[in-house]
């Protein structure tokens, strides 16, 4: 998540690591803070895989600063990212906000409504967040309200990321 997020706002326009930092930390919030002894290194990866490219501007006040741009085979990698998401990257509700968050630079409108359609699928299937053996408990079945407020809020939030996704596969034309 945290690479893909670097290429999808590189590939909008270079930056330097300080913004590159607060622009993800705004996009995954208080549920996945970025560090940067997590951010630099992976930056140093995609760097080393000639995936992005980093040049010294001389700074305004302070020392110099690195500022990170997209080589052509980065904007390839992410382009292939979004249009063959991980698994994961469909399931996970943070990982799929990440995609969306970028999935405007797959230039094929078929390609955008093929990942859009994984999600929904996902979506469809029956799921939840308690069982009974394998059978998923709605929440009209539970008597502790805090797990019951639980279901009611995903269902509340699955059921318009649903309609969403529909009305936007069918605005693609897919």
């Amino acid at each position: 998540m945290l690479e893909l997020a670097i290429l999808g706002f590189l590939y909008d326009t270079p930056l330097h690591g300080y913004e590159l930092r607060k622009r993800i930390a705004a996009l995954t919030g208080h549920v996945k803070p970025v560090a940067e002894s997590t951010l630099y290194p992976a930056i140093k990866r995609l760097e080393k895989g000639g995936l992005l490219a980093r040049a010294t501007e001389p700074g305004s006040v302070a020392a110099p600063r690195h500022v990170l741009t997209l080589t052509e085979a980065g904007r390839r990698e992410l382009r292939r990212r979004l249009a063959e998401p991980d698994p994961r990257d469909i399931s996970d509700e943070n990982r799929w906000f990440t995609v969306l968050a970028f999935l405007r630079h797959l230039d094929d409108a078929a390609a955008q409504s093929a990942v859009l359609r994984r999600r929904l699928a996902f979506l469809e299937e029956p799921a939840s967040f308690f069982y009974d053996g394998d059978r998923p408990l709605r929440a009209e079945e539970l008597d502790d309200p805090f797990r019951r407020g639980i279901l009611t809020i995903a269902r509340a939030t699955s059921r318009a990321e649903l309609a969403w996704l529909r009305q936007t596969i069918t605005s693609l034309g897919g």
